[in-house]
């Protein structure tokens, strides 16, 4: 029998966590926009996974993704605090790069239809189809 137990913690979790990170922490390196795009939890409720997306420029991601893995046991603590866990699961960060990869993706399709419109407007125009230049009966 399935347990749906570490999916409702780590989604908890997560909601919790953004509520914390929201409020702030007082790191000088957490400085990018966060978003928290999933979280999983280990069938024992002991460890957590969070994957987030920092919006910046890779420096400042490196730099946030440092400071939010330093305080890694304080927002734990914080959100097990306010979750009332038995056990405070210890807290894993991980870079969600499907954020950053579909932003890319959508700026690429961007360029292709820009392109295809500008190289339609270019070309001279095709005849009609249908018509035939044969003349007479």
């Amino acid at each position: 029998m399935t347990t749906h137990r570490p999916a409702q913690v780590a989604e908890g979790f997560r909601q919790e966590l953004g509520a914390v990170l929201a409020r702030g922490i007082k790191d000088p390196r957490v400085t990018g926009f966060i978003t928290l795009t999933g979280a999983k939890m280990a069938p024992d409720l002991k460890e957590i996974t969070v994957y987030l997306s920092i919006h910046a420029e890779e420096k400042e991601r490196e730099r946030t993704l440092e400071g939010l893995r330093a305080a890694a046991t304080f927002l734990q603590r914080e959100v097990s605090r306010n979750l009332r866990l038995r056990y405070t699961p210890h807290l894993r960060f991980v870079y969600d790069e499907s954020v950053e990869r579909g932003d890319r993706i959508e700026r690429l399709l961007k360029e292709a239809k820009a392109k295809d419109a500008a190289a339609a407007a270019a070309a001279p125009p095709e005849p009609p189809k249908g018509e035939d230049d044969q003349g007479g009966a």
